[in-house]
């Protein structure tokens, strides 16, 4: 397909990979089949192959307005499309590139941009999450039904998972404590710890690292999203400088966000350098423990589970079937899942701005999950958890809550059932 970029980014590295991008693709249609928001609508601007004509339009200087922006707000960003692409086009590139450059050009209503505006202010900074967070737990029951169901239940024993041990291995890595994570469900980490200091490795945060800057960038922020950006790679030099000898992540979203700082700080020559450096140091836990694997020394309580794989951990970080074959090798028995491939429609902050969308998604992702009868459904990314948590009739838990579970010598074996 031809492409010509008009200025402002003719000349620019953003410019230049939505034309490669472009160039890609051959619109044979097969990432259709596999797009979510395609499949609930029919219509073909709500698919890939739609959304590259519109974004192709509007950056070769063809009018658009709100209803191109419609269609790509629709967009999950699964990135579904790009494990099914016979020409290896890279949609999320020239997602990241033509959904800013039309939101900069189409303004939004006010009610659209102040609930953006107020996710972006609350989510990526942990005090103003854990006010939100009590707040609301104080008001519940006073808030609509749907609202309320949205509230993460409080985390098991506070202090003592913020606490968790970090070992003392030999070998050191950084991990990203996150935003949203760090206060809705700190277990998660604390549970990584555990683990990991069972392999002879200890994970510490980089105390100045925060917020990955995927909210701000997937909700018109740009410029916040490469100021997150620039503050960690500052914090993950000084530990990589340390001794840290790779950034582990515990949230898939934001290790597939990380993984494409490259692209977002490419025209900033102090950062780009260093953003390639260090985006090849982040690791998704299983990439460790897959070389390191850990031994169970209990058996499962209940071994049925079912493992949902995050869109950014499938198509985005391209892992997939790892943690399930981690969890089987620990004694676990996962359960078939229909159409893994498929987003659950939590999307980051997707499932707030698009719940149309969002909600008939989780149904059918949850009657695939629990179609054989799991006692508990795995994760591995925050937002997942949240978004299926909110209407799963069993408990939704990060896999590695399922590592530590059967890997602890001091919690000791299981119940019979």
């Amino acid at each position: 397909m031809r492409a010509r970029i008009v200025s402002p980014l003719a000349e620019t590295a953003a410019g230049a990979v939505a034309e490669a991008v472009i160039r890609a693709c051959i619109h044979c249609g097969m990432c259709n089949a596999a797009c979510p928001t395609f499949q609930l609508t029919g219509d073909e601007l709500d698919g890939p192959r739609g959304r590259i004509y519109l974004m192709k339009a509007a950056l070769e200087g063809e009018p658009f307005g709100r209803e191109t922006q419609a269609h790509l707000d629709r967009c999950l960003g699964c990135r579904a499309c790009e494990s099914v692409c016979p020409s290896g086009v890279e949609y999320h590139r020239l997602l990241d590139v033509g959904r800013p450059f039309v939101d900069a050009r189409s303004p939004r209503p006010w009610r659209e941009r102040l609930v953006r505006a107020l996710i972006r202010w609350l989510t990526p900074h942990p005090r103003r999450f854990a006010l939100a967070l009590a707040l609301g737990r104080l008001a519940a029951p006073l808030l609509p039904s749907g609202l309320r169901a949205k509230l993460p239940a409080p985390p098991p024993g506070r202090r003592a998972e913020r606490n968790a041990s970090a070992g003392d291995g030999g070998r050191r890595m950084a991990l990203l404590e996150g935003c949203v994570q760090a206060e809705a469900a700190p277990q998660f980490n604390a549970a990584a710890r555990r683990v990991f200091a069972r392999i002879g490795v200890t994970l510490a945060p980089a105390p100045d690292a925060g917020c990955c800057g995927a909210v701000s960038f997937h909700l018109d922020d740009v410029p916040a999203a490469r100021r997150f950006a620039r503050h960690n790679l500052d914090a993950w030099d000084r530990a990589l400088e340390a001794g840290a000898e790779a950034i582990v992540v515990t949230a898939s979203g934001c290790a597939a966000f990380i993984r494409d700082y490259p692209d977002l700080l490419a025209d900033d020559p102090a950062y780009a350098d260093k953003a390639r450096r260090i985006a090849g140091l982040v690791r998704d836990p299983v990439e460790i423990l897959e070389q390191a694997p850990p031994v169970a020394v209990w058996p499962p309580a209940a071994p049925r589970i079912a493992v949902h794989e995050p869109c950014t951990l499938r198509h985005g970080l391209k892992l997939p079937g790892r943690v399930e074959r981690l969890l089987a090798a620990l004694g676990y028995q996962p359960q078939p899942v229909r159409d893994p491939h498929l987003c659950c429609g939590s999307a980051g902050p997707y499932a707030l701005t698009q719940p149309a969308f969002a909600a008939p998604l989780r149904a059918a992702k949850l009657a695939a999950l629990t179609e054989h009868g799991p006692t508990a459904v795995v994760t591995a990314n925050i937002g997942c958890w949240l978004h299926l948590s909110e209407t799963s009739p069993v408990p939704v838990r990060h896999w590695l809550e399922a590592v530590d579970a059967v890997t602890s010598p001091d919690r000791g074996p299981p119940a019979s059932s």
